[in-house]
């Protein structure tokens, strides 16, 4: 039997839920050879959108390269990885990349590693070095492949807003944009999980990739599309579940989508034939021991101002923080020090901000902050 709830990875099959018009427009995308943006909280299913399209997508005529740049934290490591990915997606043969590699890219030696990670064969290593390669050079190689080819290329990349993070960002992102804007075979779909870093590289004017494709912001599914998914996996692994229960495991997570799907498999392995208050119950303690070494590690370090601000969201407190009725209740300090609050736990993705106020980012660590944290 198939598992019938998968979280923590991508998903796909039976596990991929909803999303239709999201699909269609992204395909439309990828076939027109159209950039694509994708912002998002975390635990969304932006991975998993991408990688259905490009399984809708490629084919003949067209080659859809995935990479996650997540480890990379050097403008060189990043285009290590863009090249190695590109020609590992575009050779069909161990032999055809290693010469695509040498006709395409100038004084390189490359090198075919073995991994020992499941589900990983190999990897490519290009040994690309600033003394030997220029920008420019590595940033065109889907480009130049796609024209010798005859093809259309579209590279995926994963964890994007690294490029923000990593040092002379800036001058990074002007080089890349200068480069990928006169593609006419490449397109590119870009999307990360830190949401405030990916809206601040693509929403401002002052920044290189302002308006650089079709930016959409990825909503959660809603509980109409998921209860029945719900309902037919619980059916499918034999177990009936009620429509109110199934209701209420969206509720608890906000209808986030690796929430969902890991509250639901944590209370299917607590149930009998039928689905009851105490399984779901159980459910959600399972789920919350298994969340609740990391939002020990998130609060560790943080300060006891911090720590008020969060109190006062998780009170029901969005705006205007400054008022007596939250100050006299939550030391926050003066409002320049509530001002170095916001932005510390933005970038600590503990915190939202949206057009209606604050917001804690994650529905669980609400849910254990309110529980575990006195």
């Amino acid at each position: 039997m198939d598992r019938p709830f998968i979280y923590g990875m991508s998903v796909e099959g039976k596990n991929f839920t909803d999303r239709e018009l999201e699909t269609k427009r992204l395909q439309l995308n990828f076939e027109n050879g159209v950039n694509s943006i994708l912002i998002s909280p975390r635990r969304i299913g932006k991975t998993s959108l991408v990688k259905k399209v490009k399984s809708l997508t490629e084919g003949k005529n067209r080659i859809v390269v995935f990479m996650d740049i997540y480890k990379c934290r050097t403008e060189y490591e990043f285009y290590e990885k863009f090249a190695s990915s590109v020609i590992q997606a575009t050779s069909t043969k161990m032999e055809l990349m290693l010469q695509t590699a040498k006709e395409f890219i100038m004084s390189i030696t490359p090198k075919v590693i073995y991994s020992p990670e499941p589900g990983s064969e190999y990897t490519l290593s290009l040994g690309i070095t600033p003394k030997n390669n220029t920008p420019e050079e590595i940033l065109n190689l889907p480009e130049w492949i796609a024209q010798k080819k005859g093809v259309q290329i579209v590279v995926c990349i994963d964890e994007f807003q690294q490029i923000g993070e990593m040092p002379d960002s800036l001058a990074i992102q002007k080089t890349i944009r200068s480069v990928w804007q006169h593609h006419r075979n490449t397109s590119y779909c870009l999307f990360g999980s830190k949401q405030h870093l990916m809206t601040n590289l693509f929403y401002s004017r002052k920044m290189p990739f302002y308006q650089f494709g079709d930016m959409f912001f990825l909503k959660k599914i809603p509980m109409e599309n998921w209860v029945p998914f719900i309902i037919n996996r619980f059916d499918d692994a034999g177990r009936q579940i009620s429509e109110d229960l199934a209701q209420r495991i969206c509720q608890t997570v906000d209808n986030y989508s690796s929430y969902v799907q890991q509250l639901a498999w944590n209370i299917l392995t607590m149930s009998d034939r039928v689905v009851s208050e105490q399984a779901f119950c159980d459910g959600i303690e399972a789920t919350l021991a298994q969340v609740t070494p990391l939002f020990v590690e998130q609060t560790a370090n943080l300060t006891a101002y911090q720590m008020n601000l969060i109190r006062a969201i998780c009170a029901g407190y969005h705006d205007d923080f400054g008022k007596r009725e939250v100050t006299s209740q939550y030391d926050l300090g003066s409002r320049s020090n509530l001002v170095k609050l916001k932005t510390a736990l933005i970038e600590r993705e503990i915190i939202d901000q949206t057009e209606n106020g604050l917001y804690i980012a994650d529905p669980l660590f609400e849910l254990w902050f309110k529980r575990e944290v006195k």
